[in-house]
């Protein structure tokens, strides 16, 4: 029986990815291919226009424009296009994947998955630059040519290797290995939202300059690195050619792999038109996937109909696969609570028959439940900084998961028994906390080694390492008072208003039967020797280069899914904050408690994490690439989120939030935002 529902669960999922994915990805496709021919247009002239003679290039581009090469070339163009915007589908993902070490960016660029992705961009990018030597013609039309004074042995002329085209061939097959690299590297297969909601076209528009500001200075660094690969390396494609296809070289000409070869401005420019061309059209495709994919999709809040209740937004809330699907429906949460008056009405209303408050249960709930998960990742990544990167064992039943699972636990489990915090991962969601192992999980969890780790950087550990009370430092993390208030504030148990089952401390203590357990002699003979090798790892350079933590890695990959979070605090005080005008029932004040605590231990646990190292410092703004970095700065955006929407509901009930029961910490805490002290 359960097998069945989770089979037809699985099914009811999918609708979404049949009926709305599918159907954008293959819309954004098509207006890629429409825009083909215009872009080609401009590629034949650009590549052929001579200023002595204007008109003339403009009747040749003409001609050449409507010949039977330029269609055959446009028709091997368009298949181009539906492979990039096949990949863009398969490869999309709405959490970033981030690498917290070099070692871990390698095995990322290493995978097999991401191999055969470079692969196909390399055969493509050869497609592409084969399509331009044809459309440029001239020099780079063929690959062999009739060597000039040569006597055949059978009367027939002797061919010779064009190293033109075989050099432009060659680039377009290098640029598309390191857009694929580049892609890994920037995540380019990230997918953000936008916070302003812009119409398609006006999205496009305002996207153009930079797509073709980027194709043209990644194509010039692409082209550079190619050229210094062609001169040490350009041989060995040259041999293997003239032995496989019986060709001569010409002595006459001067070959490509050389100085004086590749100073040839001519042949620079074309390569370099070439890759721009090629790159247009892939990030052309690749900002109509993303603009199509982000529109926002309208929930129905209710349904009169029993086939229907799974498109509706609360049941949509409680899916954990796929994660656009998640992600659309809390924007659209957030949108909801914001402008639409009507629909908050059918959130707040009562089910009939029973009059219970269904819709608002279940909205509620999940949103909390973001918080709640939150606000644990927190707790335990710095409870594990604190204690110099050893976590405390928590519980025997945690498991040690692959750095390559995309697996998660269930979130009582999360709860209940916390992974060490060196175990972290871009959060796999806390969305899918039910879900294991899923193959089509777009996510992939980063490397990350252990805090405490010789490879860990040595500031690093200087700065996490436990401070004494005579130090300057002490204290600072909250209050001078913070190890009186830690046990006391974080277990205070917002969750067991929603789960209905108490939340167990990160500070318990172990059970006695953990501490009356000693390891063996062998056991300790093991850890010396592992600690033995690390030290010895330790002092090499090459080692510390790969495994220490890159700046910022570890703070971002904790934010990385912190969208969601931004819109369920943004749905959820919106909504709280229209009750108190809406809400003819009252529903709202029944979890009002409930809210309120999860925002302000959120925000406790947030406030902790902006003073560990790197936490508040904002990465450089990068510019130069189709790369989406915004997930940069989720830390930041949450933050300020999550502080607006407690002032938010603090504005609007004032003081009638002191009738609700809460902890001392915590009505003190609400107090100092009821001041506008905060």
């Amino acid at each position: 029986m359960s097998a069945h529902d989770g089979m037809f669960s699985a099914e009811q999922s999918c609708w979404f990815v049949r009926k709305v994915i599918c159907w954008r990805a293959a819309a954004s496709v098509a207006w890629a291919v429409l825009l083909l021919p215009p872009i080609t247009a401009a590629f034949v002239i650009l590549s052929r226009f001579s200023l002595l003679h204007p008109i003339q290039t403009i009747s040749e581009c003409l001609s050449l424009l409507t010949s039977a090469s330029a269609v055959f070339s446009l028709i091997l163009l368009c298949g181009v296009i539906l492979v990039v915007g096949f990949l863009n589908l398969e490869y999309y993902t709405v959490i970033p994947t981030i690498a917290c070490s070099k070692i871990a960016l390698l095995g990322q660029l290493l995978h097999p998955r991401q191999l055969l992705n470079s692969l196909v961009h390399s055969i493509m990018g050869m497609i592409v630059a084969w399509c331009c030597a044809i459309t440029i013609g001239g020099r780079y039309e063929t690959l062999g040519y009739p060597c000039p004074q040569s006597d055949g042995s059978d009367g027939s002329p002797q061919m010779c290797l064009n190293e033109y085209h075989l050099a432009l061939l060659l680039a377009g097959a290098f640029v598309g290995f390191s857009h694929s690299l580049l892609g890994v590297i920037h995540n380019m297969n990230y997918v953000s939202f936008h916070t302003v909601q812009q119409y398609k076209y006006l999205r496009f528009k305002g996207s153009l300059p930079l797509v073709v500001k980027c194709s043209a200075a990644q194509a010039l660094y692409s082209i550079r690195n190619y050229i210094v690969v062609y001169f040490f390396l350009g041989y060995i494609p040259k041999a293997w050619l003239c032995k496989t296809l019986n060709l001569d070289s010409n002595s006459s000409v001067h070959p490509l792999d050389s100085i004086a070869g590749l100073l040839d401005l001519t042949l620079l420019y074309h390569m370099w038109i070439s890759a721009s061309f090629l790159l247009f059209t892939w990030h052309i495709t690749l900002l109509l996937f993303r603009i199509f994919v982000t529109e926002v999709y309208s929930f129905p809040v209710q349904s009169s109909f029993t086939e229907d209740a799974h498109q509706c937004l609360s049941k949509v809330l409680a899916d954990k696969q796929p994660m656009i699907l998640k992600f659309l429906a809390l924007q659209d949460l957030a949108l909801l609570s914001q402008h639409s008056p009507s629909r908050r009405g059918e959130v707040f209303s009562l089910s009939q028959p029973g009059g219970h408050p269904h819709n608002w249960n279940a909205i509620s709930r999940e949103c909390l439940s973001l918080l709640t998960d939150l606000t644990q990742r927190l707790v335990i990544y710095h409870d594990t900084v604190a204690t110099n990167g050893r976590a405390k064992s928590l519980s025997t039943g945690s498991e040690r998961k692959s750095s390559s699972e995309t697996s998660v636990t269930s979130g009582t489990d999360d709860l209940m028994s916390p992974r060490p915090a060196f175990l972290l991962k871009t959060p796999a969601s806390v969305f899918a906390r039910s879900v294991v192992g899923s193959p089509k999980s777009p996510l992939t969890a980063p490397f990350t080694p252990d805090l405490d780790s010789p490879f860990a950087s040595p500031a690093l550990r200087r700065l996490t390492a436990p401070v004494e009370q005579c130090s300057p430092w002490f204290g600072t993390v909250q209050s001078p008072h913070v190890m009186r208030r830690v046990p006391k504030l974080w277990s205070t148990s917002t969750d067991s208003q929603i789960n209905g089952s108490p939340q167990s401390s990160p500070a318990s203590v172990p059970s006695p039967k953990q501490e009356a357990s000693k390891p063996s002699l062998l056991a300790q003979f093991l850890q010396n020797r592992k600690e033995q090798v690390k030290n010895f790892l330790a002092k090499r350079v090459l080692i510390m280069y790969l495994f220490n933590k890159l700046p910022e890695a570890s703070s971002q990959a904790l934010f990385a899914d912190s969208q969601a979070h931004i819109w369920a605090l943004e749905g959820l005080s919106y909504l709280v904050q229209a009750s108190f005008s809406e809400d003819q029932f009252g529903v709202v004040q029944t979890t009002l408690p409930s809210i309120l605590s999860s925002m302000l231990v959120l925000q406790e646990a947030v406030d902790r994490h902006f003073k560990l190292p790197h936490a508040s410092s904002k990465p450089v703004r990068s510019s130069g690439s189709m790369g989406d970095s915004t997930h940069k700065t989720l830390r930041f955006a949450l933050r300020a989120t999550l502080k607006t929407a407690i002032y938010r509901i603090t504005t609007t009930f004032g003081d009638h939030l002191k009738a609700i029961q809460m902890s001392a910490e915590h009505r003190k805490r609400l107090q100092q935002f009821l001041e506008y002290k905060e």
